[in-house]
């Protein structure tokens, strides 16, 4: 064999050799898994008790949550075409199996169209059945399938206690189906509804609630509603860990009156107050000015006086109310919310200041 053959021999012996020694090495070698069974295994059987709590909870209750939409129809001025302007973005919850969904007032105030997207991303234009800007809440509906509506569970406010775990879910800044939990950190607070009447009695939570929560639910460890998301107390606007919620008991009558009437069923003593009374800050004093006195009401036929003017422009200060049924009255705000414990027909102890004179007379109340 000449010395090119003997040269091409070793080469094939070697190559042969290492071919041998990977096959051996590959053979006695296990398989390599594929990649995705590398990764560790994220079952609920890793998950301590509470984490699997949380995830039952927003289980069950998300499909009753849903992203509401508003927008303002438009037309434009030189082509005469119409155009939907997007107006904001809000949470709401499904109150029952008739498709009536609950919110908040602020979320479609001033709005000409609400468009509501459930659980399956399905939209469905809403119609406003009622609303109670004293309440910050609002009541629409949608003509969905009996499949997709499925109501939240209620609880109650009444004996709520601080430190109570709460969990909030809602669409923040658009971003739909966040969950987010805390704690009750506070009770019977007081904020101010979009018409600057109180709203009493209010749930704080250091849940993380933003814009784009508000109308959406606070619920407890059940799972149940015991709240409705409406505020941030915050500098910039965005969470500062204070959020206050609506509690459950108010919401619970208050939607009832909206889904009958349209509007809260209120007793009132038939009085139009001065919303902007300047003097009473400037002389120091406290109470309700009565404006007008509604004729054939409870007021007119106590006998109460509203202000009026002369010909020559000269102010006559009405009636101040300053209590009702010994419940002191320093604003238009408190006299709502007293009467607010009362039905129609109901006679109350009205005390007034008439030309500095405190008088009281009997009242009886009739229907808004």
């Amino acid at each position: 064999m000449d010395k090119k053959g003997i040269i091409f021999s070793a080469v094939l012996l070697l190559a042969a050799g290492i071919l041998f020694g990977l096959s051996i090495n590959n053979f006695s070698r296990e398989p390599v898994p594929p990649a995705q069974e590398l990764l560790p295994s994220y079952s609920t059987e890793t998950l301590d008790e509470l984490e699997k709590k949380t995830i039952d909870l927003f289980d069950v209750t998300a499909n009753s949550v849903v992203y509401i939409t508003t927008t303002n129809i438009e037309r434009n001025y030189w082509t005469r075409d119409i155009a939907e302007i997007p107006v904001g973005s809000g949470s709401g919850f499904i109150w029952d199996r008739k498709g009536h969904i609950v919110t908040n007032f602020h979320v479609i105030q001033g709005a000409d169209k609400a468009t509501v997207t459930l659980f399956d991303q399905e939209t469905y234009t809403a119609t406003l059945v009622g609303a109670a800007p004293d309440k910050d809440l609002a009541v629409l509906k949608i003509d969905a399938p009996l499949d997709k509506l499925i109501p939240i569970s209620k609880g109650v406010s009444e004996g709520l206690r601080v430190g109570q775990s709460v969990l909030a879910i809602g669409n923040p800044f658009g971003l739909d189906y966040t969950l987010t939990t805390g704690v009750i950190s506070a009770l019977e607070r007081e904020i101010n509804a979009p018409n600057n009447i109180k709203i009493r009695d209010v749930i704080q939570t250091d849940a993380a609630i933003n814009p784009g929560n508000s109308g959406g639910p606070l619920i407890n460890s059940a799972g149940e509603l015991i709240g409705v998301n409406t505020a941030i107390f915050s500098p910039s606007g965005a969470y500062a860990g204070i959020g206050f919620s609506i509690p459950v008991d108010a919401v619970k009558w208050v939607t009832a009156d909206l889904i009958k009437y349209g509007r809260i069923k209120r007793a009132v003593l038939g009085v139009e107050l001065a919303q902007n009374p300047r003097f009473l800050q400037r002389y120091n004093l406290k109470g309700a000015l009565i404006m007008n006195v509604i004729k054939g009401k409870g007021a007119d036929k106590a006998g109460l006086v509203g202000t009026t003017r002369d010909r020559r422009g000269q102010l006559y200060i009405g009636d101040l109310i300053t209590a009702i049924n010994a419940v002191k009255i320093e604003n238009n705000s408190d006299l709502v919310l007293a009467l607010e414990d009362f039905e129609d027909g109901d006679e109350v102890q009205v005390e007034i200041n008439r030309n500095g004179k405190i008088q009281r007379v009997s009242v009886t109340l009739s229907e808004n």
